[in-house]
């Protein structure tokens, strides 16, 4: 009972008996290394705000608090009285003209707040500027902004929301909002036990389903609403709900970051403490980006960068609210597995074939079943059907006691690590025999036993009380969103087992190369070829033997150097693309080729008016993997290193992998993996192997300059980077520099 996207939601006694499927973790820590910062002045670790007091507050003060009927404050005075009283805190409204509030006296002013004993202001007044001073008298420590028309609105309001933020950042009070809600201040069921869901979201509505889930026996334990985040943001709720002790997993619905190196280290967090995160993120089209900035008034970075980011740290992204749903809900409940082996059992052949397709096509592995473990099977299965993996009952050994042993048999086998059967429809009283087998077999192994109940209906008893009852079983409504999940647990599990935080190898100080690289820079200008490869240089990434020259002698005496065959390119600070306009000459074998081509090459240049530093004369490099490498800016993320196959592919296929910088080996290794032109790098058509191991350092040096020069850099592209075969290195052949 880990999950379920539809049907009728009951609180049956049965269902909130829960038990945990999962250790919980152990208390707060604070991390002792905040506030280093790496070798570009940005923090290394997530500074925590202790939100402790905003979620239990022991004094609350309601201003503009209202008892009046058919007053919007009214009924919103009336639900934070009854929270109040959930968690035990006293309410002070405020009125300037009320003497009490549905019988709870009522101050006239902030003023006459008792001075350093509230803990949280909820504001339900439609400007909050004025009153935040007032609050910073009264010593306040958090406050809620529920007013609209501040940045999701347009310019104007995003100015009125600026002076909010300036006014709270002065203040020292955390506030909440504005545009934000009563979600904070719902009804947590108490009587549910195991890891709880803690909920993220930026539009109050979104959250809603996962909300629900508590009517399914899922815990939840916080619901932190952002709104505008004018002051606390996503980040920061991340970042504290990542140390709660109760926290088995965070769901998150995401328009726009406002932050997004603070996202990284809240992410950065929550893997370091193996806590799943979990998040809807908006924006992936141009429409829906800009959507989300019209409700929210934030950036909407660079959906492959956001992408790539929240893997890099382990964010499970997904795409509907039913996925956040289901998948949070086994994330934070589900036991780490001892294999990664999944079974499909079902009573019908059709049913697992499909089932079992899916899975493959969703990347589970269905390992074969030993003989030994399918003879056994046999002994209850008639010999025509497939026990293989998946495994087919046929449908008559379900009602009686051999139902039970099939299942125990696939859970014994040691390559199966989940169990998945889906149910399409309620066939009584096969489907109750059914379920309730797995139930029990789920609550005597440490092996994850997955239930699909395909029924449109939902109401049946094996469903709602039997299936939805178990503490043990993961219950979903489709077969997609249980292969997600499944997908979901055993990637993040992967991830968490061997994570390593980036942050803890990030640099502090500049290496010896920015020294060098330093002088190379040129504010606002691009570099020609040969700086730019200088550049490269500096930072220890290959080029090719090459000289630049100024005359015609001078190229042949390089040529003669250098090594035939030659190629030979203008180089100067105006030129992006050289090829385009014949600046560019390849093969030449003799001196008389090199004479010829400088010429013209010259003549090239003034005819287009383009200013050269000179003329290249490089070693011709031919035998290799074309890739290209580069670094950019992103408005959320600042640098980031992309890698993709290289020449010409590279503006046909679009076959591209990026990542944030700080980033390991791994990941510089997942890039390549990513690329759909990976094979290439493999070897095809009789092609030797590239050496990977030479991309892969290229890549880690781009990341170095990115780190280091990032705010002197506003583009770098290596364009081809030829991989040479296995054991022979790479070489960047051609670089193009756009200083800042």
């Amino acid at each position: 009972m880990l999950g379920s996207t539809h049907g009728t939601l009951t609180t049956d006694s049965r269902r909130a008996r829960v038990i945990a499927c999962g250790e919980q973790r152990p208390g707060p820590v604070v991390h002792d290394r905040v506030g280093d910062l790496d070798v570009s002045g940005r923090p290394l670790y997530a500074d925590v705000p202790d939100l402790s007091r905003f979620f239990r507050p022991e004094s609350v003060a309601v201003i503009g608090a209202s008892d009046a009927e058919g007053r919007p404050n009214t009924g919103i005075t009336r639900q934070l009285l009854a929270w109040a009283e959930r968690v035990g805190a006293r309410v002070h409204p405020v009125h300037p003209t009320r003497p009490s509030v549905f019988g709870v006296p009522c101050a006239a002013s902030v003023a006459e707040l008792p001075a350093g004993q509230i803990d949280l202001a909820v504001l339900l007044v439609a400007d909050p500027l004025p009153v935040i001073g007032e609050l910073a008298d009264a010593k306040v420590r958090f406050a809620v902004a529920f007013a609209s028309g501040f940045a999701e609105t347009g310019e104007a309001g995003a100015e009125a929301q600026q002076r909010l933020a300036d006014a709270v950042r002065r203040s020292g009070i955390r506030l909440l909002g504005p545009n934000t809600n009563l979600n904070a201040f719902e009804h947590f069921r108490e009587d549910l036990t195991g890891p709880a869901i803690a909920l993220i979201t930026q539009s109050g509505h979104q959250g809603r389903p996962v909300f629900a889930l508590q009517e399914l026996g899922i815990r939840l334990s916080h619901w932190a609403p952002t709104g505008n985040e004018a002051d606390l943001e996503t980040s920061d709720f991340l970042s504290w709900f990542a140390e709660r002790p109760e926290v088995g997993a965070i769901a998150c619905y995401v328009e726009g970051l406002k932050d997004g190196r603070a996202f990284l280290l809240a992410a950065d967090r929550a893997a370091r403490r193996g806590v799943p995160v979990v998040a809807v993120k908006v924006g992936r089209t141009e429409t829906g980006a800009r959507t989300a900035a019209s409700h929210t008034g934030k950036l909407t970075g660079a959906d492959d960068v956001v992408d790539a980011a929240m893997r890099q740290f382990g964010v499970v992204r997904v795409d509907g609210l039913d996925e956040l749903q289901d998948i949070a809900a086994l994330l934070a409940r589900a036991r780490a597995p001892l294999a990664d082996g999944v079974a499909v059992y079902s009573i019908s052949g059709g049913t697992g074939a499909h089932a079992a397709d899916l899975a493959a096509a969703a990347g589970l592995r269905l390992p074969r079943l030993s003989e030994a473990r399918q003879a056994e099977l046999h002994q209850w299965i008639p010999e025509y059907l497939s026990v293989a993996n998946p495994v087919d009952s046929g449908g008559h050994p379900v009602g009686d006691a051999r139902g039970r042993k099939i299942i125990d048999a696939i859970l014994a086998d040691p390559s199966i690590g989940v169990l998945i059967c889906p149910i399409t429809g309620p066939f009584p009283p096969l489907s109750d025999k059914l379920v309730a087998d797995l139930v029990e077999a789920a609550e005597q192994t440490d092996k994850l036993v997955c239930v699909v109940w395909g029924s449109p209906v939902g109401t049946e008893a094996a469903y709602r009380e039997v299936l939805l009852g178990s503490s043990r079983v993961a219950t979903f409504r489709t077969v997609g969103n249980c292969l997600k999940a499944v997908r979901a647990w055993l990637d993040h599990r992967a991830f968490a087992s061997g994570y390593r935080s980036p942050f803890d190898e990030a640099p502090r100080t500049p290496s010896p190369s920015f020294r060098k690289a330093e002088a190379l820079m040129r504010p606002g200008r691009q570099l020609s070829e040969h700086g730019a490869k200088q550049l490269l240089r500096a930072y220890g990434i290959r080029v090719p033997r090459e000289q630049l020259v100024t005359s015609a002698a001078a190229a042949v005496r390089a040529a003669a150097q250098v090594g035939y065959p030659v190629v030979m390119k203008a180089s100067g600070a105006q030129i992006a693309h050289k090829t385009e306009l014949g600046l560019v000459k390849i093969g030449l074998t003799s001196a008389s080729q090199v004479r010829d081509a400088y010429r013209e090459l010259t003549d090239i240049a003034r005819y287009e008016g383009v200013s050269l530093d000179g003329i290249l004369v490089c070693q011709m490099v031919e035998q290799g993997v074309e890739m290209v490498l580069g670094m950019t800016h992103d408005d959320l993320f600042g640098p980031t290193v992309t890698v993709g196959l290289g020449g010409v592919l590279v503006e046909v296929l679009h076959d591209s992998a990026v990542r944030v910088p700080p980033f390991g080996e791994d990941q510089a290794r997942a890039m390549l993996t990513e690329l759909r032109g990976r094979a290439l790098l493999d070897g095809v058509r009789g092609r030797p192997p590239a050496d990977r191991d030479a991309l892969v350092e290229v890549i880690l040096r781009v990341q170095r300059m990115a780190l280091e020069l990032g705010e002197h850099i506003a583009e770098l592209d290596v364009n081809p980077l030829m991989v040479l075969p296995r054991g022979q290195g790479a070489v960047a052949l051609d670089a193009l520099v756009v200083c800042r």
